[in-house]
């Protein structure tokens, strides 16, 4: 694995950066003197500096130097500005004059939103005056005047990447794609353009086995960023509310340092238990919900979890409805999943709620089977048995579930957190395997 930016004076990296900027001029001048010569500056000019990505960028924001690379790995804290590098990596890309390009992102819509159109850092957004694409959404791709076409993608079709080929390809958040490894699987297939096909990875990281494999491949360019270098440009309340909350936590050192992390000691859930499978049909399917007291900002999140049992004896997590919501927007969160996936009950905890969770799913849907659960052991005695039929190799994932997986294998008895995600999951698989952890009784 080979990485950058990492032990060269800061100072001196950026200035060797710059070297063949449009800035190069100016940006080794003293203070005064460039304010004197920016003073002086036509509008086309001004419009250069603006753009001139490599005056503003920090250096672990700037690619890696020519070499003999595959893949650029930027995985950095949210709002350190991995999207922005990413989308001026394209954009210079193209004037170095590839021309067939793969934009995958979660969802098309997490792609049009972040990568294209909508965000700051979008590439319509930050293209220069005269070099902006011209963007179809119907036909999901961007052209620009010079020939180049960007195609969009998305991490939960990864099918679409079966067939079309690439010389430059930049993928947004892969540790969040909902099949990673076969949207990456096809990708590579056809990375096949050119004489040095290339790919950015701007992500927060998680412990995903393709993003191992991506920091041993010896062509992998890793570099990491901080939520706090980009602090500049992100409001001063956002930046002290993450110091409050997460900084010196396992989720702040993954979330804003972009560190890999791997087990939790202590946690009653290991990476290696979590596996996936394309669910067989169920013999029984439920929906268990956490309850949130409140639904403030800082509220915890009501976990909602869709768990059945299958034909073939096991269990399998089929979907991730959570969500930091009202009483009424979860309820219906809850219904909605009954219906989508022709379930047998919605299982509501009562300890913190009392009759809160019945009757609200009632108000919305009067018929609605319900079953509510009530904690007599404690969370440890009722999540174990659940853990042990993971370790089993008794539960399967149908997807990945990013938020659920960090949650099941981050939380330990000492944290003091109240793990909504882990708690639903419980009760629905406790449900359904019937081992006898909790008190029920039905509504």
């Amino acid at each position: 694995m080979n990485s950058v930016g990492k032990t060269a004076n800061p100072s001196k990296l950026k200035l060797m950066q710059k070297a063949n900027s449009l800035a190069s001029s100016i940006i080794l001048l003293p203070e005064a003197e460039r304010q004197r010569i920016v003073n002086t500056l036509s509008q086309k000019e001004a419009e250069a500096l603006l753009h001139d990505w490599e005056m503003w960028a920090r250096p672990n924001q700037l690619p890696p130097p020519e070499g003999n690379w595959h893949v650029w790995l930027l995985r950095s804290g949210r709002g350190a500005g991995k999207t922005r590098a990413g989308a001026e990596w394209v954009i210079k890309r193209v004037k170095q004059g590839f021309r067939r390009i793969a934009l995958i992102g979660q969802t098309k819509g997490d792609v049009r939103d972040t990568m294209v159109e909508v965000g700051d850092s979008a590439i319509l957004n930050i293209s220069p005056p005269g070099f902006r694409p011209e963007y179809e959404p119907s036909k999901r791709r961007l052209t620009w005047a010079n020939g180049a076409i960007a195609m969009i993608y998305s991490g939960d079709e990864p099918d679409q990447l079966r067939g079309p080929q690439h010389d430059t390809a930049w993928v947004d958040e892969l540790c969040k794609f909902q099949y990673a490894q076969e949207t990456w699987d096809n990708l590579e297939f056809g990375m096949r353009l050119g004489p040095k096909p290339q790919i950015v990875v701007t992500t927060t990281p998680r412990p995903l086995n393709l993003l191992r494999e991506l920091l041993k491949d010896p062509l992998t360019i890793d570099v990491r960023g901080s939520t706090f270098e980009n602090r500049a440009n992100l409001p001063d309340d956002y930046i002290r509310r993450l110091l409050e909350r997460y900084q010196g936590t396992r989720l702040g050192r993954q979330e804003l340092e972009g560190e890999l992390l791997e087990d939790m000691p202590g946690a009653l859930w290991r990476r290696s238990f979590i596996t996936y499978r394309i669910a067989p049909d169920m013999i029984r399917a439920v929906v268990a919900i956490d309850p949130a007291v409140t639904s403030k900002p800082e509220s915890d999140e009501t976990g909602i979890i869709v768990a059945g049992k299958a034909v073939d004896g096991n269990y399998y997590v089929l979907a991730d409805r959570s969500a930091r919501v009202t009483p009424d927007a979860w309820a219906r969160r809850a219904i909605q999943a009954f219906r989508d996936f022709k379930l047998d009950r919605v299982i509501g905890e009562t300890n913190n709620g009392g009759d809160m969770v019945g009757l609200t799913l009632r108000t919305i849907e009067p018929s609605i089977p319900f079953k509510a659960v009530q904690a007599s052991r404690g969370k440890v005695a009722r999540a174990e048995p659940i853990s042990a039929l993971y370790e089993q190799g008794k539960v399967f994932h149908t997807q990945l579930f990013p938020e659920l997986e960090d949650q099941l294998c981050m939380w330990t008895p000492e944290s003091g957190e109240s793990p909504d995600r882990l708690d639903a999951l419980v009760w629905a698989l406790s449900e359904l395997s019937r081992g006898g952890v909790a008190f029920a009784l039905d509504a």
